[in-house]
């Protein structure tokens, strides 16, 4: 509910109503200036709300996250007129978050959607949208539970009906491959072509495709064809890559030729339009920011010469005048330079903001996208060379998220930062366990010697996590006078008899080699893998 005027924000949902999502996003983005000096929490809560949903449709699903995030700020959960509001922004959240995988913290978003709803088919559709977690999460069991509760109430014939119907249908053949499906499959599609669902056909003719690909390959290619000819006229081209993913996969060689062609067209150009649409919005953003400054810039500037005017007609008074004036005139210089010293700060806030997305847009999207291109182009993958990219850009990413924090790691206790990179490691399905890790441990060691003992763990645990299929991991840490000991031992398959060496733990072996320590492993297949590591420290 609006309690004042904002037309900024009256011309954002006419452009939304339009389809045009970026010009949205911009008047959505000076709306929130505007409530916010006008200290309207709702209001600005409500634009981080449409903001995030816009990014979310966008596929920019960690912009989604963090603006949904910030409208949390502004939404009260005891306030009621806030309800409708969380409750969508949940239901964005536990969207945007299903696409980056993390299913559990999903679920929970989509409870919280359920909890601030008021109206029972939005309940049905957040409910609908757990079902589809857990089928993401292959516990098709749950999934059917989520869709049979998600259907009660609905009413037959409806939109809402035969997307729920379809994804129960589905749930229940993948989880019994000999349920038959195929009746409830096509009764779900004849709604929606009676009622002009275009987007519901597009689902219904995916999942007739994939129910017949094994039993019925015709009828499976069939079905993949209506759904690239629909997707085409829905002007999707995420729908349209997968149709042609389908197709490529079902039909002769001679046909294959030109849908696969195609598909590398569309796969290229949709990457590309991503990358600029996550640009854009933070390009949005910078630029918004970067009005209001300049312009607060102009009243500080126009503040200053005001002041300079009062000073200068002080000279030309009276002295008891003058006395009162210089009072004055104090009390506003102390407020203009308190204004400007809090302005100075916000700015180099921003502009460290705008240094940040720059460095993950140029060092880590872009590097993605290389190895990204790199496994959609060559028919044979070196997976031990991809893994190593991907690791590369996963420490660049930690290294810009260090710097984006402030954080000084020189000036933290090194046993702490044993820990925190250890703990990083840990999951649902790996538990680390550290002994040993005291400050004392580490009294008098070289920072070149701790360097190295950094990345002999990492790589440790990097080779625990790719490869050794171990649920815990055991770190113990043990110093003598003139010895560091550490102790590694999983519960995973070991090491096999002729196993190769990759590059990381050839890498590992060299660096405790130049400290002028001894590794050693140990290992019985399907028993774990033991690691001695010795340091001399004089």
């Amino acid at each position: 509910m609006k309690t004042l005027s904002n037309p900024f924000f009256d011309q954002a949902y006419i452009y939304l109503e339009d389809g045009k999502s970026d010009s949205a996003f911009l008047f959505f983005e000076k709306a929130k200036q505007l409530f916010l000096e006008q200290k309207d929490s709702l209001g600005v809560g409500n634009c981080l709300v449409n903001m995030a949903i816009v990014q979310q449709e966008r596929n920019d699903y960690f912009g989604a996250q963090e603006t949904a995030l910030s409208a949390l700020n502004y939404l009260k959960a005891q306030d009621t007129s806030h309800r409708v509001y969380l409750s969508s922004n949940y239901n964005n959240l536990g969207r945007a978050t299903r696409e980056l995988k993390e299913y559990p913290k999903a679920i929970q978003f989509f409870k919280q959607a359920i909890r601030f709803a008021d109206d029972s088919a939005h309940i049905r559709i957040y409910t609908n949208n757990i079902g589809l977690v857990y089928h993401d999460m292959e516990d098709f069991p749950s999934a059917i539970a989520a869709f049979k509760e998600a259907l009660k109430g609905e009413e037959v014939g409806t939109n809402a009906y035969a997307r729920v119907l379809t994804n129960l249908s589905k749930a229940m053949w993948l989880d019994d491959p000999g349920y038959n499906a195929s009746n409830d499959l096509r009764r779900a599609l004849t709604m929606r072509i009676e009622n002009k669902d275009f987007w519901g056909q597009n689902s219904s003719y995916a999942t007739l495709s994939d129910y017949y690909s094994q039993t019925r390959p015709d009828s499976a290619s069939y079905y993949a064809q209506l759904q690239y000819n629909t997707a085409k006229k829905n002007k999707s081209a995420d729908d349209q890559v997968k149709a042609l993913q389908r197709l490529i996969r079902l039909q002769s060689v001679d046909s294959t030729k030109v849908h696969f062609e195609t598909y590398h067209r569309l796969s290229d150009s949709m990457q590309q339009v991503r990358a600029a649409a996550k640009n854009q919005f933070a390009l949005i953003r910078y630029e918004v920011e970067k009005n209001i400054t300049d312009n607060l810039r102009l009243e500080k500037e126009n503040a200053e010469k005001a002041t300079r005017l009062i000073r200068q007609r002080i000279v030309s008074m009276g002295f008891g005048v003058l006395l009162v004036l210089v009072v004055t005139g104090g009390i506003l210089y102390y407020k203009k330079r308190k204004e400007r010293l809090k302005q100075d700060a916000l700015n180099n806030i921003k502009a460290n903001q705008l240094k940040t997305s720059r460095k993950v847009h140029d060092v880590v999207a872009n590097g993605i996208y290389r190895v990204m291109t790199e496994i959609e182009h060559k028919e044979e993958l070196d997976r031990e060379r991809i893994l190593d990219k991907l690791e590369d850009m996963y420490h660049k990413s930690r290294d810009i998220s260090y710097e984006a924090e402030g954080e000084d790691l020189s000036q933290k206790p090194f046993n702490e930062q044993v820990t925190d990179l250890l703990k990083s490691f840990a999951s649902g399905s790996h538990r680390v366990l550290i002994a040993g890790n005291e400050s004392t441990v580490w009294q008098a060691v070289a920072s070149n010697v701790k360097e190295e003992i950094r990345h002999v763990l990492q790589e440790l645990m990097v080779n625990m996590k790719k490869h050794s299929e171990a649920n815990s991991v055991v770190v113990r840490f043990q110093r003598t006078d003139d010895c560091l000991k550490i102790h590694y031992q999983d519960t995973g398959i070991g090491l096999p008899d002729d196993v190769v060496y990759g590059n990381g733990l050839t890498s590992t072996g060299n660096r405790i080699k130049n400290m002028r320590g001894a590794i050693t492993f140990a290992s019985e297949g399907g028993k774990g893998l033991r690691v001695e590591v010795a340091i001399p420290l004089r």
